[in-house]
């Protein structure tokens, strides 16, 4: 419609809310815009708002909000639906417990738009899961999807970061009470969604058929109050007499709008990982600890010691949730495949708690890092540290990360020469003549110098080229560029760089 956010009226939900601006985008080759969102939301926030609203300018959280609000509560008031809908959606968003995906925002909904809630959000300052506002949001939703875009036969409500509720409520992803919690809140969903649609069905037409060919919520789940809630939603959609949609719920996968929720994880997916963007624990993980009662030092003497205080769970634990969850929901993104378990594990064959080892100090195109080892009894690599000083924390973590890796593969059986094979003559930044290591005169980049020096001193490898040092903006420019490309060339034509650095775009 073409209407500019920053113009609008925020709602009256928004007053007194404590906001920040910055600067955001959605990719880096994006433009940055001015955005203004509430000051404990964070980056990511910021980069889904930025893509999410309408336009290249400034942009308010409020601003864009009223921009997609304001005409869907109209229309329903039109219909003669009494109900506080814009209230509704706006305190959804506030609370960031739902939020529409792209198509709703930019006022351009077709068929299939979508609304995403937030699990976690729904819990309340004691910890328990508040099921009345949560059927309430998918009864908005569902209303609100159905005023965006009322030619659209399907819709898509569904929920995300199951496992960051599941993790505050210290409950563990891959049990049973998980997949009954799973269960009883797709009911409910299924259920909410159903009967809104009836409703809207009652008031604009037309009326479809309604497939009641969903199952019957558990009887039993860890949640108080959660399978009564299943059962009333069941009973609420099984009185409809007609659906104004031919699919209401869905699972999808994560888009704009679980960032400007603040969703770690995607739909029902486990979270794979307890480390965030930002490189500190993610909410799920700190939660867990805390419903779990383990301190932090009894966290970091558990990782220390090869646990995990953190229970991280595999495709196979998503494939049973998606079985839970899938006959509840009209769509589902395809079902993970478990990796096939292998027969035979390889076994980690631990350091000794005093080890031998040394540090080399050297310096590759000027730049200095310490390589520093550790050995078994006798005398085989068993792990490798490189610290580096001149380059940037992202830099150094993933060469502390990529040390490590190594580190686990030389202690569970992959042999030395299989790294030095995979990673000398890589080619990067920084790069050029070694100083202060008598084995190695000149790397192509620190990997290289790293397997170079172990090759070394390790297998005895004498046998390694020496590598050819070129310029970090060439594309070849060696000494093998310089050779003739044909037998029939003559040595003293120009080289294929040279011919190359001749030729010209030109534009017709």
């Amino acid at each position: 419609m073409g209407m500019k956010t920053s113009r609008i009226s925020p709602h009256r939900t928004w007053h007194g809310v404590r906001m920040r601006r910055t600067e955001a985008s959605s990719d880096p080759d994006s433009s940055l815009r001015s955005v203004t969102l509430p000051a404990s939301w964070d980056d990511s926030a910021a980069a889904a708002l930025a893509a999410l609203a309408p336009g290249s300018g400034p942009v308010t959280l409020a601003g864009a909000a009223q921009a997609w609000i304001a005409p869907i509560a109209a229309a329903a008031a039109n219909a003669g639906l009494d109900i506080p809908l814009a209230d509704r959606l706006h305190r959804l968003l506030l609370l960031r417990r739902g939020a529409p995906t792209d198509a709703v925002w930019r006022l351009d909904s077709a068929d299939g738009p979508g609304f995403v809630l937030n699990l976690p959000a729904f819990l309340d300052s004691d910890g328990q899961l508040d099921l009345a506002d949560f059927a309430e949001a998918v009864e908005t939703a569902v209303i609100a999807l159905g005023f965006a875009a009322p030619q659209a036969r399907d819709i898509d409500v569904g929920m995300a970061d199951l496992a960051g509720l599941l993790a505050a409520l210290g409950i563990d992803y891959a049990s049973d009470a998980a997949r009954d919690i799973a269960r009883c809140l797709a009911a409910i969903l299924r259920g909410r969604a159903d009967a809104a649609s009836g409703r809207l069905g009652r008031l604009s037409g037309p009326m479809r058929p309604s497939a009641f060919d969903w199952p019957t919520p558990p009887v039993h789940a860890p949640v108080r109050g959660l399978p009564e809630a299943a059962r009333a939603a069941r009973q609420a959609a099984a009185g409809m007499e007609g659906l104004r949609h031919r699919a209401t719920t869905a699972v999808a996968r994560p888009g704009l709008a679980e960032a400007l929720l603040g969703c770690e994880t995607g739909g029902i997916a486990p979270a794979f990982s307890a480390i965030g963007h930002t490189g500190g624990l993610t909410r799920a993980a700190r939660a867990w600890l805390a419903v779990s009662g383990i301190t932090a030092e009894e966290a970091l003497a558990t990782a220390l010691s090869g646990g995990s205080p953190i229970p991280l769970h595999s495709a196979a634990a998503h494939a049973a949730m998606h079985d839970a969850v899938a006959p509840f929901m009209h769509a589902m993104p395809p079902r993970p495949v478990p990796l096939a378990v292998q027969t035979a594990p390889a076994r980690r064959r631990e350091l000794p708690g005093r080890r031998s080892g040394y540090t080399q100090k050297a310096s590759v195109g000027g730049h200095k890092l310490f390589l520093r080892t550790g050995e078994y009894d006798d005398g085989s690599l068993g792990e490798i540290f490189v610290a580096l000083h001149k380059e940037g924390a992202a830099f150094r973590g993933l060469m502390d990360n990529f040390a490590h890796a190594v580190s686990l593969g030389l202690q569970h059986g992959v042999p030395l020469e299989r790294f030095v094979e995979a990673f000398t003559f890589t080619r990067f930044g920084p790069a050029g003549v070694v100083e202060g290591d008598p084995a190695v005169h000149a790397a192509t980049s620190l990997l290289d110098y790293a397997f170079r020096h172990l090759a070394a001193n390790y297998l005895g490898r004498r046998d390694i080229p020496e590598a050819e040092i070129e310029e970090a903006d060439t594309v070849g420019h060696g000494a093998r560029d310089q050779s003739p490309l044909l037998p029939l060339e003559l040595p003293d034509e120009a080289s294929p760089r040279a011919r190359r650095r001749s030729l010209r775009v030109v534009s017709r």
